[in-house]
Formats: C-alpha cells, sequence, structure tokens
C-alpha cells in the first residue's frame, strides 16, 4: 500500500476552517510551466489566489491539483495548480494559516521524458472537468504575515 500525502488533506482542512470561521481562504502557490494561472498576476513566481466561494467556482483540491474557475478583470480563467507547488493557505484577515515545502510537479509515465513540459502536456496531465464560466474574484490580493 502507497502512502498518502498529507498535504491535500491539509489544505481541504484549513479552507474548511477558514470558511467556517467567516474568513476568506487565500493561497500563495509556485508558479511555473506546470501551472495554469493568469501570468499578469505572477510575482517573483508567486501567486497569491482568493479560493473563498465567491471567488473560486467549483473550487476542487484533489490528491494532485487544486482546480478553479475565477474571474480577474471579468475574463473567467481555469486555475490548475499541483498540489505541490501550494506554499502556504491563509486566512485573509488574520494572516493564520499554514506554509508548506514547493514540491515540483513531477510526471512519471514510466518512459524518461525530458524536462521541458508544453501546455498540452498539463492539459493531458488534468482530469477532465465541465468548466464553469461564472463568478468574480479579486485583485490586487497581497500576502498578509
Amino acid at each position: 500500500m502507497s502512502k498518502l500525502d498529507t498535504k491535500p488533506y491539509i489544505l481541504r482542512a484549513l479552507y474548511d476552517w477558514a470558511l467556517d470561521s467567516g474568513y476568506t481562504p487565500h493561497i500563495v502557490a509556485w508558479v511555473n510551466e506546470n501551472t495554469q494561472v493568469p501570468l499578469q498576476y505572477v510575482r517573483d513566481n508567486e501567486i497569491v489566489l482568493n479560493i473563498g466561494a465567491t471567488a473560486a467556482h467549483n473550487l476542487t483540491i484533489d490528491d494532485k491539483w487544486v482546480h478553479f474557475a475565477a474571474r480577474f478583470n471579468g475574463i473567467s480563467h481555469d486555475i490548475w495548480i499541483p498540489v505541490g507547488h501550494v506554499s502556504s493557505i491563509f486566512a485573509r484577515e488574520t494572516g493564520e494559516g499554514m506554509g508548506f515545502d514547493v514540491e515540483p510537479l513531477i510526471e512519471d509515465d514510466g518512459a524518461n521524458q525530458s524536462n521541458t513540459t508544453t501546455q498540452h502536456d498539463i492539459a493531458d496531465a488534468k482530469p477532465s472537468i465541465s468548466e464553469d464560466k461564472t463568478g468574480g474574484g479579486k485583485k490586487g490580493l497581497k500576502i498578509v504575515k
């Protein structure tokens, strides 16, 4: 039996805690070619995202991916972040939360792969789900420490 990674469980628990406490959960994620986010909001290879219920539509935190749809300046974006790329989750209002080590995504298909991954490869790795193109988001998020 393989060992399950605790990170997605902790992310889901802290997300629920923030919502139950009336706070707005945010994540900080390391961005590289395996991360699908609007690049104009990336600073120093990181992005801060509101994953609250009103900003992140159809949020899914599974064993490999954090996925949701969000609007940035009125334009809907499909967000895909490998769980290992999440470096923290916190409540915007209090700064309480937890930090994590970044674990870069490594896709293993049983063959030797090059270190370059294309957007086509990312699309193939993601599970297929229906998309919701509605919703709203906040602009200009900042890290609260």
